[in-house]
């Protein structure tokens, strides 16, 4: 033990006395160590933000959306969910406590609203009143869609904060109209604002009810339905999703030989997928930037060569005097380690750093987020670094003749 504090100390001091050679010889793991906790603080701070945006859908949902496989579309052939299919699962699903379909308007894409002499582009949709439960939304003025809407078909309609600013409506714009598709909606609520996710716009919406959505979209398309279940209980899940899939796929017409023409999907494994295309983005990205961490070892073990070089004569002194050979090995091979852990702890906050100035200079762009794991991984890699390129020097320096170091010039 006394000779394992000996050799830190002699490390500490050798550092010191080489204060700027010290640095430069660390730069390598600083570049390395700070390029890798800047991807991956950037990376998984956007995980973490998407996996906060899959909370609101809850565990007990399932989404049903249709799906053209690629020979498919080849071919011209587009599937859809359409009003029949949601009729067929409110009838024979079992276990579904709500079925809420979201129909977006026939023109696509965003749609044209206007205001008096102002006109915004907006994301227009038709839903039920299950719709605010399955996106967590919260009213800031006036009340969300009610059943009755649906079932009279009245032409109202709920709309974002951000909509609401590109038409210059009131602060609290409950009782003003707005004009779509050539009918006059009256504004019945107003949503509390969620800002923007990847720099796209949560506030800019409209949403209509649903049966007012097919009257407005009449028979020019087909409609494809998103749909989102919510479940009684998760115990029959599996079940629950193989009759959905039955009853589709007999809606479809879909032979036994045919792939299903829709996704069923549960925000566990949307979750699910997505993490797992982050996490190969982490480790390539992560891969390729840490490529600096070894040229740093290469540079650690050059100046450590030097230093052996340098000290020739001091360590055929310590042999002179009784040092054994695993001293010599031992202090080395510490000082080799001190100055990679020193490189990897600048390197873990100058990465912390930057991470959070690249998030915060990107618009809109999650915070950037250091799990623990990439401190451990950057910490112990720099450990690794400078015992794997230590040891030659170390190995150089032990096996001296101490006769041929004290009559080294």
């Amino acid at each position: 033990m006394f000779s394992l504090i000996e050799s830190f100390r002699s490390a500490i001091i050798s550092v010191k006395a080489h204060g700027f050679r010290s640095f430069l010889t660390t730069l390598g793991i600083i570049i390395g160590v700070a390029s890798t906790i800047a991807v991956v603080s950037v990376i998984q701070g956007l995980s973490y933000s998407i996996n906060q945006q899959f909370e609101g859908f809850g565990s007990n949902s399932i989404s049903i959306r249709s799906f053209t496989p690629r020979s498919e579309r080849m071919k011209g052939k587009i599937a859809r969910i359409t009003p029949e299919d949601v009729e067929m699962i409110r009838k024979q699903a079992e276990g579904v406590e709500y079925i809420t379909p979201t129909l977006q308007s026939n023109i696509g894409g965003t749609s044209a609203i206007k205001y008096k002499g102002n006109q915004a582009f907006a994301n227009v949709a038709g839903t039920t009143y299950t719709y605010q439960d399955v996106q967590n939304l919260d009213m800031k003025y006036g009340r969300f869609l009610s059943y009755s809407d649906n079932q009279s078909r009245r032409k109202v309609t709920v709309i974002g904060d951000k909509l609401r600013e590109e038409l210059s409506l009131p602060e609290n714009p409950v009782g003003s109209f707005i004009y779509f598709a050539g009918e006059w909606l009256k504004v019945i609520g107003l949503t509390e604002p969620k800002g923007s996710f990847f720099g796209f716009s949560q506030d800019n919406f409209a949403i209509l009810p649903y049966s007012t959505m097919q009257g407005l979209n009449g028979n020019l398309l087909e409609p494809d339905i998103f749909l989102q279940l919510q479940l009684k209980s998760l115990e029959n899940l599996d079940s629950i999703k193989d009759k959905l899939k039955r009853i589709i796929r007999k809606q479809h017409h879909l032979k036994p030989d045919e792939d299903d023409d829709f996704k069923i999907e549960t925000p566990e494994q949307l979750t699910s997928g997505i993490s797992q295309v982050i996490s190969t983005m982490t480790i390539v990205l992560g891969g390729i930037v840490s490529i600096s961490l070894i040229v740093g070892g290469i540079g650690i073990m050059n100046i450590m060569l030097v230093s052996v070089t340098e000290r020739t004569r001091e360590i055929g002194i310590c042999k002179a005097i009784g040092a054994k050979r695993h001293h010599i090995l031992l202090q080395f091979l510490i000082e080799a380690v001190v100055l990679s852990l020193l490189g990897g702890i600048i390197g873990i906050i100058i990465g912390y750093g930057l991470g959070v100035l690249a998030a915060a200079s990107i618009p809109n762009f999650p915070p950037a987020n250091v799990p623990l794991w990439a401190v451990g991984i950057a910490f112990g890699f720099s450990a690794f670094v400078g015992i794997i390129f230590g040891i030659l020097p170390a190995a150089k320096a032990a096996n001296l003749d101490p006769i041929d170091a004290l009559r080294y010039e």
